[in-house]
């Protein structure tokens, strides 16, 4: 049995008020109203540390640890710029458990969510090691030494 706590439509995104497009050294974002963010890469090199950019700042609740956290998602890989994964596509919001044991999600959405608000659209540049590690993930076209890319709308969180 299965409780239906709320629906998200496909194109669920954030909601608050827009403070970034990323850029820079970073990656720049750009999408209409509803539909998946758009990812542009820089000529500069990755960041070798986890990097968590506030785009859109939502205004609901922080996203806290053992949470069910429900997002629409994007992520490409830098070296090359291509979209690797996107709940867009599927037209079907993403709900995981943040920071569960074992691990539901790699480990730079587990460390650069928590804290976030509902509402909020949030870049999070991911080192290899906060990603799918020296292994890669080879059926997505990752290597082991590529850096990701996700931009991630906060839709909500359930305790």
């Amino acid at each position: 049995m299965v409780d239906l706590i709320k629906n998200f439509a496909p194109n669920a995104s954030a909601t608050g008020q827009q403070v970034s497009s990323g850029g820079g050294s970073l990656p720049k974002v750009t999408a209409a109203t509803g539909t998946a963010p758009k990812i542009t890469m820089p000529s500069s090199k990755p960041p070798t540390t986890l990097v968590t950019k506030t785009l859109v700042k939502g205004s609901g609740a922080a996203v806290a640890k053992n949470q069910t956290v429900v997002v629409q998602y994007v992520g490409a890989i830098w070296r090359s710029g291509t979209v690797f994964d996107a709940s867009w596509t599927r037209q079907q919001p993403f709900g995981f458990t943040i920071a569960a044991t074992p691990s539901q999600v790699i480990p730079g959405w587990n460390q650069g969510l928590v804290g976030q608000t509902v509402g909020s659209r949030v870049m999070l540049v991911i080192p290899p090691a906060d990603g799918y590690g020296k292994s890669g993930n080879s059926q997505a076209g990752i290597k082991g030494t590529d850096t990701l890319v996700f931009v991630v709308d906060i839709l909500g969180t359930f305790s």
